[in-house]
């Protein structure tokens, strides 16, 4: 038998004790920032090991692309274009094409469920997951571009423009290849599009412009990772337009945002079914 004091009503004993009840059941809300970074951390730790071989094959694909167009291009436009496109191409084959994989994959496999069930939001886990991807192609990118620049003769000045095309150029081509992922009913249907999507980034971001056709001109055009890779070709001329470089890579940032949005949206639509 309980004793309550007089001077307590039974209604605010009861209001009491329902907002215990209810504070004890309700967590702090997960923040954007502290979850995506736990995100990071966590993929980062997990893809290690499993992506650096593929990411040296990403590298010497683009290298081994170089040299075959050597035999073709002297210098000139088409020599910056050869060495931007397949800098801009190890972003592709990692950020893209296997992000594509693994959120197929993660789809097929219900690790969907086990991050539904984490108190994070679902921004964070596409973030941190395509942040993940595409820092591993920093390496691979630095490398081809520097390989690039000695064999064709063109100048190491400006390189470091690449701290900003490596990440705005990820995140459009993270973004599309985890929407692809997501949306795909099939896991064998998601590495097929990252597939097709690399294999676009080559054939539209490597070969020089100027001897596409026209029609093919307005498809590279809407190509992401295109904006990333005609900033880059920019800064390999003697007095470089900055202006322009701005723009493309403005570009690729809207594009970069944009993609992730609709990644976060196929993140929700497949968390849910």
């Amino acid at each position: 038998m309980s004793v309550v004091p007089a001077d307590v009503a039974p209604g605010a004993a009861v209001g009491e004790q329902e907002s215990a009840r209810g504070a004890a059941e309700l967590g702090p809300r997960a923040r954007l920032w502290p979850s995506l970074v736990a995100v990071y951390r966590a993929q980062l730790s997990r893809a290690r090991v499993a992506r650096i071989p593929l990411l040296f094959v990403a590298t010497f694909q683009s290298v081994g692309i170089m040299i075959l167009m050597r035999g073709v291009v002297s210098g000139g436009g088409e020599a910056r274009s050869v060495v931007a496109g397949s800098s801009v191409l190890v972003v592709a084959f990692v950020a893209l094409n296997l992000l594509a994989q693994y959120f197929g994959q993660l789809r097929a496999g219900g690790g969907l469920d086990h991050y539904a069930t984490l108190p994070v939001p679902p921004a964070s886990v596409v973030l941190g997951a395509a942040g993940a991807y595409a820092s591993f192609t920093v390496p691979g990118t630095v490398v081809t571009a520097v390989f690039g620049c000695v064999l064709f003769g063109l100048p190491l000045t400006h390189l470091w423009v690449l701290a900003a095309v490596i990440p705005l150029a990820g995140a459009a081509l993270a973004g599309l290849g985890a929407a692809l992922g997501l949306l795909a009913p099939r896991p064998e249907l998601a590495t097929l599009l990252g597939q097709l999507g690399m294999s676009a980034a080559l054939l539209l971001g490597v070969l020089p412009a100027d001897r596409m056709p026209e029609v093919v001109r307005l498809a590279r055009d809407l190509l992401p990772s295109t904006y990333g890779v005609e900033a880059l070709a920019r800064t390999f001329g003697a007095h470089p337009d900055w202006a322009f470089v701005l723009g493309d890579l403005a570009v690729c940032g809207v594009v970069g945002v944009l993609s992730l949005a609709v990644a976060t949206w196929a993140y929700r639509r497949a968390a849910v079914r």
